[in-house]
Protein backbone atom coordinates (compact mmCIF):
# COMPACT_ATOMS: atom_id res chain seq x y z
CA UNK A 1 0.00 0.00 0.00
CA UNK A 2 0.99 3.59 -0.94
CA UNK A 3 0.06 7.19 0.60
CA UNK A 4 1.14 10.28 -0.69
CA UNK A 5 -0.24 13.83 0.35
CA UNK A 6 0.27 17.04 -2.01
CA UNK A 7 3.52 17.60 -0.98
CA UNK A 8 5.03 14.67 -1.88
CA UNK A 9 5.39 12.09 1.28
CA UNK A 10 4.79 8.75 0.77
CA UNK A 11 5.03 5.30 2.67
CA UNK A 12 4.56 2.37 1.02
CA UNK A 13 4.54 -1.12 3.41
CA UNK A 14 3.44 -4.50 2.65
CA UNK A 15 2.69 -7.35 5.01
CA UNK A 16 2.13 -10.84 5.11
CA UNK A 17 -1.01 -13.42 5.12
CA UNK A 18 -1.84 -13.34 8.20
CA UNK A 19 -3.44 -16.76 8.48
CA UNK A 20 -0.52 -18.68 9.28
CA UNK A 21 0.01 -17.39 12.21
CA UNK A 22 -3.11 -16.85 13.28
CA UNK A 23 -3.56 -20.96 12.93
CA UNK A 24 -0.31 -21.61 14.33
CA UNK A 25 -1.39 -19.25 17.40
CA UNK A 26 -4.39 -21.89 18.24
CA UNK A 27 -1.88 -25.28 17.58
CA UNK A 28 1.38 -23.50 19.63
CA UNK A 29 2.32 -22.61 23.51
CA UNK A 30 2.65 -18.99 23.48
CA UNK A 31 6.26 -19.66 23.88
CA UNK A 32 6.27 -21.64 20.42
CA UNK A 33 4.56 -18.76 18.17
CA UNK A 34 6.54 -16.60 20.03
CA UNK A 35 9.89 -18.39 19.15
CA UNK A 36 8.79 -18.95 15.41
CA UNK A 37 7.97 -15.26 14.88
CA UNK A 38 11.32 -14.24 16.15
CA UNK A 39 12.91 -17.06 14.12
CA UNK A 40 10.92 -15.70 10.64
CA UNK A 41 9.17 -19.12 10.76
CA UNK A 42 5.71 -17.14 10.94
CA UNK A 43 5.65 -13.72 9.84
CA UNK A 44 4.17 -11.14 12.67
CA UNK A 45 0.68 -9.71 12.72
CA UNK A 46 -0.27 -7.02 10.15
CA UNK A 47 -0.50 -4.13 12.94
CA UNK A 48 2.98 -4.12 13.20
CA UNK A 49 3.58 -3.47 9.79
CA UNK A 50 1.19 -0.89 9.44
CA UNK A 51 2.26 1.20 12.53
CA UNK A 52 6.31 0.03 11.77
CA UNK A 53 7.00 -1.37 14.77
CA UNK A 54 8.89 -4.80 15.30
CA UNK A 55 8.97 -7.79 17.84
CA UNK A 56 12.19 -7.38 19.35
CA UNK A 57 12.20 -10.54 22.41
CA UNK A 58 10.23 -12.86 23.40
CA UNK A 59 10.61 -15.12 26.96
CA UNK A 60 8.48 -16.07 29.78
CA UNK A 61 5.77 -13.54 30.85
CA UNK A 62 7.87 -10.78 28.78
CA UNK A 63 7.24 -9.53 25.45
CA UNK A 64 9.38 -6.31 23.63
CA UNK A 65 8.76 -4.55 20.49
CA UNK A 66 10.59 -1.50 19.01
CA UNK A 67 9.66 1.13 17.21
CA UNK A 68 11.73 4.68 15.79
CA UNK A 69 8.62 6.82 15.57
CA UNK A 70 8.64 9.16 12.40
CA UNK A 71 6.25 11.78 10.94
CA UNK A 72 3.35 9.57 9.73
CA UNK A 73 2.79 8.61 13.53
CA UNK A 74 1.91 12.06 14.40
CA UNK A 75 -1.46 13.32 15.69
CA UNK A 76 -2.70 17.14 14.18
CA UNK A 77 -0.30 19.23 16.66
CA UNK A 78 2.53 17.29 16.03
CA UNK A 79 3.41 14.57 18.52
CA UNK A 80 2.93 10.89 18.07
CA UNK A 81 -0.47 10.31 18.55
CA UNK A 82 -2.11 8.46 21.97
CA UNK A 83 -2.97 5.24 20.08
CA UNK A 84 0.05 4.11 18.49
CA UNK A 85 1.58 4.68 21.79
CA UNK A 86 -1.32 2.61 23.66
CA UNK A 87 -1.00 -0.44 20.40
CA UNK A 88 2.63 -0.56 21.50
CA UNK A 89 1.86 -0.72 25.19
CA UNK A 90 -1.27 -3.52 24.51
CA UNK A 91 0.93 -5.43 22.40
CA UNK A 92 3.62 -5.66 24.87
CA UNK A 93 1.28 -6.34 27.63
CA UNK A 94 -0.62 -8.46 25.92
CA UNK A 95 1.70 -10.57 24.20
CA UNK A 96 3.86 -11.13 27.70
CA UNK A 97 0.32 -12.92 28.61
CA UNK A 98 0.37 -14.69 25.82
CA UNK A 99 4.04 -16.59 26.39
CA UNK A 100 2.99 -18.27 29.39
CA UNK A 101 0.12 -19.86 27.35
CA UNK A 102 -0.49 -23.28 27.13
CA UNK A 103 -1.35 -24.32 23.07
CA UNK A 104 -5.19 -24.53 22.68
CA UNK A 105 -5.36 -21.43 24.77
CA UNK A 106 -6.20 -18.05 23.56
CA UNK A 107 -6.59 -14.29 25.37
CA UNK A 108 -8.37 -10.78 24.81
CA UNK A 109 -7.73 -7.66 26.69
CA UNK A 110 -10.41 -6.69 28.75
CA UNK A 111 -9.54 -3.85 30.31
CA UNK A 112 -6.46 -1.01 29.68
CA UNK A 113 -4.55 2.20 31.47
CA UNK A 114 -2.03 3.93 29.79
CA UNK A 115 -0.11 7.10 31.18
CA UNK A 116 1.71 9.34 28.71
CA UNK A 117 4.77 10.75 30.57
CA UNK A 118 6.09 12.90 27.87
CA UNK A 119 5.82 13.49 24.01
CA UNK A 120 7.42 11.46 21.42
CA UNK A 121 8.53 13.09 18.25
CA UNK A 122 9.97 11.99 15.23
CA UNK A 123 13.62 12.47 16.55
CA UNK A 124 13.03 11.04 19.99
CA UNK A 125 14.86 7.68 18.88
CA UNK A 126 14.18 4.23 18.97
CA UNK A 127 11.94 3.16 21.80
CA UNK A 128 11.26 -0.08 23.41
CA UNK A 129 8.32 -1.01 24.66
CA UNK A 130 8.52 -4.32 27.28
CA UNK A 131 5.10 -5.97 28.90
CA UNK A 132 6.16 -8.27 31.75
CA UNK A 133 3.48 -10.42 33.55
CA UNK A 134 2.25 -9.20 36.97
CA UNK A 135 -0.14 -12.61 37.56
CA UNK A 136 -0.40 -15.46 35.48
CA UNK A 137 -3.63 -17.27 36.08
CA UNK A 138 -6.45 -19.57 35.14
CA UNK A 139 -8.83 -17.47 33.85
CA UNK A 140 -7.18 -13.69 34.20
CA UNK A 141 -3.91 -12.45 33.86
CA UNK A 142 -2.72 -9.24 34.15
CA UNK A 143 0.98 -7.37 32.99
CA UNK A 144 2.26 -4.48 33.21
CA UNK A 145 4.58 -1.93 30.25
CA UNK A 146 6.79 0.86 30.05
CA UNK A 147 7.98 2.44 26.96
CA UNK A 148 11.46 3.49 27.52
CA UNK A 149 14.15 5.10 25.52
CA UNK A 150 17.88 3.73 24.93
CA UNK A 151 18.80 5.45 28.19
CA UNK A 152 15.95 4.31 29.68
CA UNK A 153 13.85 7.27 30.13
CA UNK A 154 9.91 6.89 30.72
CA UNK A 155 7.80 8.32 27.71
CA UNK A 156 4.69 5.79 28.52
CA UNK A 157 3.44 3.19 30.81
CA UNK A 158 0.25 1.11 31.47
CA UNK A 159 -1.24 -1.41 32.84
CA UNK A 160 -3.98 -4.42 31.53
CA UNK A 161 -5.81 -7.44 32.61
CA UNK A 162 -6.67 -10.14 30.00
CA UNK A 163 -9.05 -12.80 29.41
CA UNK A 164 -7.77 -16.30 29.03
CA UNK A 165 -10.36 -18.78 26.72
CA UNK A 166 -9.84 -22.14 25.50
CA UNK A 167 -9.93 -21.73 21.55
Amino acid sequence: MTTEDSNGRSRTYTWQDPTPTAQAARQKSGAELFAAMLNGILPPAPIADTLDFSLAEAGEGTAVFEINCAEFHYNPIGTVHGGVIATLLDSAMSCAVHTLLPAGSGYTTVEMKINFVRPILADTGPLRCVGTVIHGGRRIATAEGKLVDADGKLYAHGTTTCLIFSV
